[in-house]
């Protein structure tokens, strides 16, 4: 048996080079997408951008009428931006998910320079309508928005802020990971505390309303988030050689609440310690 088995395994001698494909072969010339069945072709082209998809446009005839095709830049929409309203409605007659793209394109630089007319000119076009829910979503469901003009609009529109807020499901998570989930929406504010305390008064709401068997308040909530983040910027800056320890966070919490136990405070540093930064500035 054993020596059937060796047989079995006895490498065969071939070459290995001869066995690869001829596309692997760098003297040969790679297929042109005329030559490919146009499923295949298709899916060449999904994988570009925007900005290769309008190069690609400018190869031949064939190339360009491949490029244009609607469910390419249907893809690329609602891949950059996975909620706009007029997702909802139909295209007017003649308008292409490239105008589209190329429209909100536009608008979120328009945005990035100014929010404010960034949201006249997604409203004025039809792209958003005028609700704070729909604003909500668009600035929830995508990443290329300047997250500091984003701040400066929720600053005065603190009805999108609230919506914002509450697209964000904080059903059983630990506290930190749940703030961490929140300014990855919203940029923390640096220096402004008004700011802060508005946001955290919002968070802690929103926490409170998806975990009502917490056993904590929104006072409560919003005590062990400031000092979360004071634990954070001990924890994570290189400035404070002194960090604090586990038993003296533990003291502090018992000393500003009595709604957090020994035990809670103890996961709560644990976290910070191993996970990081509460509010981390990604941007």
């Amino acid at each position: 048996m054993g020596q059937s088995l060796r047989r079995q395994r006895r490498p065969w001698s071939y070459n290995r080079v001869t066995r690869l494909p001829s596309i692997f072969d760098p003297k040969e010339k790679l297929p042109d997408l005329s030559e490919m069945p146009a499923e295949l072709a298709y899916m060449v082209l999904s994988n570009l951008n925007a900005e290769d998809l309008c190069l690609a446009m400018c190869v031949n005839h064939l190339w360009s009428e491949l490029s244009r095709d609607d469910l390419l830049w249907q893809g690329l929409c609602r891949g950059t931006w996975r909620y706009v309203s007029c997702y909802d409605r139909e295209l007017e007659h003649g308008v292409t998910f490239m105008d589209l793209y190329l429209k909100l394109d536009e608008g979120t630089l328009t945005f990035n320079a100014d929010a404010q007319m960034g949201v006249e000119y997604f409203i004025r076009h039809a792209l958003i309508d005028d609700t704070p829910l729909a604003l909500a979503k668009f600035i929830h469901n995508t990443n290329k928005l300047d997250r500091f003009q984003v701040r400066q609009l929720l600053t005065k529109r603190q009805d999108i802020l609230q919506e914002l807020v509450y697209l964000d499901d904080y059903k059983k998570k630990l506290l930190p990971n749940a703030l961490r989930t929140f300014f990855s929406n919203i940029q923390s504010p640096g220096e402004n505390g008004h700011q802060l305390q508005r946001l955290l008064e919002i968070f802690a709401e929103r926490f409170v309303s998806c975990n009502p068997d917490c056993g904590l308040s929104k006072d409560g909530i919003c005590i062990l988030c400031y000092s979360l983040i004071l634990l954070s910027v001990d924890l994570t800056s290189p400035h404070v050689k002194n960090k604090m320890s586990k038993r003296e966070f533990i003291r502090n919490v018992r000393n500003a609440t009595r709604e957090a136990n020994d035990e809670l405070s103890g996961h709560l540093y644990d976290n910070i310690y191993l996970v990081g930064h509460i509010a981390p500035q990604r941007w």
